[in-house]
């Protein structure tokens, strides 16, 4: 199985090519068991390798050194983390076959969370809420940005707003467009201090593992964290928690009204453009889109 296409210029890729790379690079590794995730991610094709590795190939190799930064951002952060992250084990060099740096993960366990199935939300928004809050306190000499070139949908808000409006003229009789409009432009006009703190910035399901239990065991992907807008790290109140656990969840972290707004614009903003883009190629991450698009419009 190949990874779905996603992107006008994805590299192919498939479980041949990986235990070539794998067999002639690490050939400790040649011999393990080696099979497809199936995952909804628009950056990494993910392969298991035995019981405790992930190989992880980006789909799109020509971004430079996405590999190595996001290798040195892990070693940085993880004693600051509350929880599991990833661990790179090896990083693979480019080949004819190819063009890129590939990476070797210890495997983390757990789930996804689901929405509509979540085992202990409230536990849950506590274990999201101190993983946040941690993130929050990180003090480190090097301070990249959470907004590299094209993570457009979480750059500063003016600068997504004619990407959002378009999304919602484009999505007209899939949503609410006059309801998105105002929300949009409710969180738009909240201000801002310029504050910035460490953000993850990219709190969905897809990037958080959860036990049988339903809580917190492990947070993915942290190739586009950096300092920014602490409102970038609300976004699990409207992509995944009910709106029962929202005042919990914003007591704990001290969210004052404007970066609510801005929380809640902000996502917004990634699900509309998420959704435009991706609703006939990527139906897994189109649901999760309109799912929080929804909840949006219709909480506070």
């Amino acid at each position: 199985m190949s990874p779905r296409k996603f992107h006008a210029d994805q590299t192919d890729i498939d479980t041949p090519l990986v235990r070539e790379l794998v067999a002639t690079q690490f050939p400790q590794w040649a011999t393990l068991p080696l099979e497809p995730v199936d995952s909804s991610g628009l950056v990494n094709a993910i392969y298991r390798l035995g019981p405790d590795l992930s190989v992880r190939l980006p789909l799109r190799p020509s971004i430079t050194d996405m590999v190595q930064r996001e290798q040195e951002k892990l070693a940085a952060l993880a004693p600051f983390m509350p929880v599991a992250v990833p661990s790179v084990e090896a990083i693979g060099s480019p080949t004819e076959a190819f063009p890129g740096e590939w990476s070797v993960h210890r495997w983390l366990t757990g789930t996804h969370p689901s929405p509509d199935a979540l085992v202990d939300p409230r536990g849950l928004a506590a274990d999201l809420a101190a993983f946040v809050d941690a993130f929050r306190r990180i003090d480190l000499p090097d301070r990249p940005s959470a907004y590299p070139g094209e993570r457009r949908t979480r750059a500063p808000m003016p600068s997504v707003d004619s990407l959002t409006r378009k999304a919602i003229v484009e999505l007209d009789g899939l949503i609410d467009t006059r309801a998105a409009q105002a929300s949009w432009e409710e969180s738009l006009a909240a201000p801002y201090d310029g504050r910035e703190v460490w953000v993850h910035s990219d709190l969905t399901p897809s990037n958080l593992l959860v036990s049988a239990a339903g809580r917190l065991t492990a947070v993915l992907d942290f190739e586009t964290c950096g300092v920014g807008d602490p409102a970038c790290d609300l976004f699990p109140a409207w992509y995944l928690l009910p709106t029962n656990v929202h005042d919990e969840f914003r007591a704990t972290l001290n969210v004052d009204d404007a970066t609510w707004l801005r929380g809640r614009g902000r996502v917004l903003s990634q699900a509309l453009i998420v959704l435009r883009h991706f609703m006939d190629i990527n139906p897994a991450l189109a649901n999760n889109a309109r799912q929080a698009v929804g909840k949006v419009l219709t909480t506070r």
